[in-house]
């Protein structure tokens, strides 16, 4: 029997969660704390180290007072987090400034300057690109890679710059400040481009580190997701209110953890994921990339097994976005006014209960609106950070409610364009895991079902899939389980959604619709949202 906490990392708060894993697993206890997303007037988004440190002390001494389990009893630390932040530290492990997140797209003029002369594709040198492709079968064609972010405060913080020890990723910095250790997951390696993937090969490559004007020294020691990286330090240990010498495992990022604990391990397992974020990924046996689309074969926890990871910036923080902006009274009209899940009366659990209560009595198609999801721009299969959101096809007799629906179905929409161009080098299955606070929404997993034509199912936990992928890698780490492919007997199916022909034949006909807007605005968008050209031409 094992004690295990896991820590997962997202985009605006860290879920903490206590397991037991023996012949079942087991949460037996949890906390969420929130921490800052910083998004700047320049195309910046950052976080501090500070929020996400006090967030994890927080949680974790929150999880000793639902429970009798102790302290002393705890066999290991994992984390699952979101990936291909930047975090600069020196040689103690301090942060030298803020961490940039994935979300991060200030660094365009460094991502040009980097190309030299020749022709690009997909905003590399083709030269650059090809070679990157031969080492890692990836590329950085997005300005969010970390490499541009790294050349980024190379090029205006060249002071701190000179003072900078390691390059981490997110939960690379937490393993720091957790053992001292400075390690980085073979999968937070790839996500740098720097990572060579070829047989034999494995490891830091000092031709990419030299073409893209990287340090080597800046690359931290690389280990695989079930190994040790440490163990809890004594001033580690006083913060979180834990014992010293825990082991302290590397776990992995959320595109790969939340697979594993979703249970899609096996090669051509599809899941979806629907957080702030949104993803396809499917497990595959050799890597391979679709540059056009942004698609990639990311190194998975296990030997010989990559996850073809396509990803969208914005999901469940549509739907976020239209409770606060939409849904709720924000200008005030009303004298009074009761939260529907506050109310004495009511039978709904949170706003969103509410929401995807109310959308269930609209028909399939939003009454012809079409909602695009791209409130951050976007990656795949279109990289453009000025791409944005539409409501498309409002007529009078369009409601609320059928602006609300068409949110949750414009992300659907996404997701099965994604889905779509997986299937143009890969074969994704027929029965999809949908995971996520997406997944908790009996009403979106109907539509997702309908608009993809796939059977969705949904598991367990759906909201903790990033901490259940994290905590079985300590139990496999440790031996408890005798491997990975054990872990899906701890993964069970809640509940299966089969899709509705005649529904699909709707949402086709907007999904069409929908696949070309994007090009239909693609230079509106550029006008609208590019801020330097819209100053400057404000001076004229």
């Amino acid at each position: 029997m094992l004690y295990v906490i896991a820590y997962d990392f997202g985009t605006t708060g860290v879920k903490t969660c206590l397991f037991r894993i023996g012949e079942t697993l087991e949460l037996i206890s949890s906390a969420y704390e929130v921490y800052g997303l910083y998004i700047m007037d320049n195309g910046g988004a950052e976080q501090d180290v500070e929020e996400w440190w006090s967030a994890m002390c927080t949680t974790t001494r929150k999880l000793f007072e639902k429970t009798d389990i102790r302290p002393e009893q705890i066999d290991g630390i994992s984390f699952c987090s979101q990936m291909q932040g930047l975090v600069l530290v020196d040689d103690k492990g301090n942060a030298l400034r803020r961490p940039m997140s994935y979300m991060d797209q200030r660094a365009g003029s460094e991502m040009k300057a980097c190309q030299g002369p020749g022709p690009t594709v997909s905003g590399l040198n083709v030269h650059k690109l090809i070679k990157s492709l031969i080492i890692t079968h990836a590329a950085p064609t997005s300005v969010k890679d970390p490499i541009w972010k790294y050349k980024w405060v190379q090029k205006h913080e060249p002071e701190l710059f000179s003072r900078v020890h390691k390059w981490l990723d997110v939960k690379e910095y937490l393993i720091c400040r957790c053992t001292n250790q400075f390690v980085m997951t073979k999968d937070s390696a790839y996500a740098t481009f720097l990572y060579d993937t070829r047989p034999g090969r494995w490891g830091w490559n000092k031709t990419l580190c030299n073409m893209y004007g990287v340090n080597p020294k800046h690359l931290p020691k690389v280990i695989d997701s079930c190994d040790q990286a440490g163990v809890l330090t004594p001033k580690a240990a006083e913060d979180l209110g834990l014992k010293r010498g825990i082991p302290v495992y590397g776990g992995g990022g959320d595109a790969i953890l939340i697979g594993v604990g979703a249970g899609c391990i096996n090669t051509g397992d599809t899941h979806i994921y629907c957080g702030t974020s949104g993803w396809v990924s499917t497990v595959i046996d050799k890597q391979k990339v679709d540059i056009f689309a942004l698609i990639a074969g990311i190194i998975g926890v296990e030997a010989g097994r990559f996850n073809y990871f396509a990803e969208m910036e914005t999901a469940g923080k549509c739907f976020e976005w239209i409770k606060e902006h939409l849904v709720l009274d924000e200008i005030g009209i009303y004298l009074n006014k009761i939260h529907v899940a506050e109310s004495k009366e009511s039978i709904y659990e949170s706003l969103y209960d509410y929401m995807s209560d109310t959308i269930s009595k609209i028909d399939p198609g939003s009454g012809g609106v079409i909602f695009t999801p791209w409130l951050h721009g976007n990656r795949c299969p279109f990289e453009d950070p000025k791409a944005a959101g539409l409501f498309f096809n409002i007529r009078l007799e369009t409601g609320k409610t059928e602006l609300i629906r068409a949110v949750l179905e414009g992300i659907c929409f996404h997701l099965r364009w994604m889905l779509e161009y997986q299937d143009r080098k890969i074969k994704t299955s027929r029965t999809i895991r949908f995971v996520g606070g997406g997944a908790l929404s009996e009403v979106t997993c109907k539509i997702l079902a309908d608009i993809t034509g796939r059977v969705i199912e949904t598991v367990e936990g759906s909201k903790n899939v990033g901490a259940i992928g994290a905590a079985l890698l300590v139990a496999v780490g440790k031996g408890s389980l005798p491997d990975m492919a054990a872990i899906k007997e701890l993964v069970p199916v809640k509940k299966r959604y089969l899709p509705d022909p005649d529904k699909k034949r709707i949402y086709d006909i907007n999904y069409q619709v929908f696949k070309r807007l994007y090009k239909s605005n693609k230079k509106n968008f550029a006008i609208l949202n590019n801020r330097k050209e819209r100053c400057e031409n404000g001076r004229k």
